[in-house]
C-alpha cells in the first residue's frame, strides 16, 4: 500500500486526501488548523495538528520512506520552503508543493520539491483550448509536443475509414479509442470503421 504526507490542508491537500483516500492509501495529515485536522481524523492513518514550519515536527512525524510527500501550505512561503527542506534532509524521495507564484515555485524547486503545481495556470491551460476550439471535448498535456484530446469528428472525416483519413501522415495524429455515438463508452476501434460526424 502506498503511503502519503499532506501537509496543508488547502483545497489541493484537501483534493489529494480525497482522491488518495478512494484509491486506499495509506495518508499521514499534518495542519496546524485544529477544526481542518479533525474532519480528517477518521479517514486517514494518522492526523497531526501541528506546524510544519519546524524541523522538529517534520522530522518527528514524517517517515523518511514513504512514497511522496504533497505540500500546500497557500501563501506562506517559509513555511513551504522550511517544509521541502525538512523532508529533503530525512530522505523523503519526491516532494509535491502547490505554489502561488513562478517566484514560489523557482525556490521550491532550489531548495528540493520533485513536482511543482499550480493550480491556476494549470487550470488555465486546460480551459483556454476548450474555448479556443469547438471540436475540442477534453485534453490532457502528458509532455512537452504530447496531449491525449477527445475530439469530434471533423466534416471532411465523415464517412471515410481511418485507413482512408491517414490521420497519421497528414496529422501526426494517433487514434486510441472510439466513440462511435454520443453518450456510449470509447471502445477499441477497426481501421475500416467508417467514421460518422457524431463520433468522438
Amino acid at each position: 500500500m502506498k503511503q502519503f504526507a499532506v501537509i496543508g490542508l488547502g483545497k489541493f491537500g484537501r483534493r489529494m486526501i480525497d482522491e488518495l483516500t478512494e484509491a486506499g492509501c495509506d495518508l499521514l495529515v499534518i495542519d496546524k488548523n485544529r477544526e481542518a485536522v479533525d474532519e480528517y481524523k477518521d479517514r486517514v492513518a494518522a492526523c497531526y495538528v501541528a506546524d510544519a514550519i519546524s524541523e522538529d515536527v517534520v522530522t518527528r512525524l514524517v517517515p523518511p520512506g514513504i512514497d511522496a510527500a504533497i505540500l500546500d501550505l497557500g501563501d506562506n512561503i517559509e513555511a513551504a520552503i522550511l517544509a521541502t527542506k525538512y523532508l529533503k534532509g530525512i530522505g523523503v524521495a519526491r516532494i509535491i508543493a502547490k505554489v502561488e507564484s513562478d517566484q514560489h515555485a523557482e525556490i521550491l524547486d532550489l531548495v528540493g520539491a520533485t513536482d511543482i503545481i499550480r493550480a491556476n495556470l494549470e487550470a488555465a491551460r486546460r480551459v483556454a483550448p476548450l474555448l479556443l476550439s469547438s471540436m475540442l471535448f477534453s485534453w490532457l498535456p502528458i509532455g512537452k509536443d504530447f496531449v491525449i484530446a477527445e475530439l469530434k469528428v471533423p466534416d471532411e472525416y465523415a464517412g471515410r475509414t481511418l485507413i482512408e483519413a491517414n490521420l497519421r501522415q497528414t496529422h501526426r495524429l494517433n487514434v486510441i479509442a472510439l466513440k462511435v455515438a454520443p453518450g456510449t463508452e470509447y471502445t477499441y476501434f477497426d481501421p475500416n470503421y467508417r467514421l460518422q460526424a457524431e463520433d468522438a
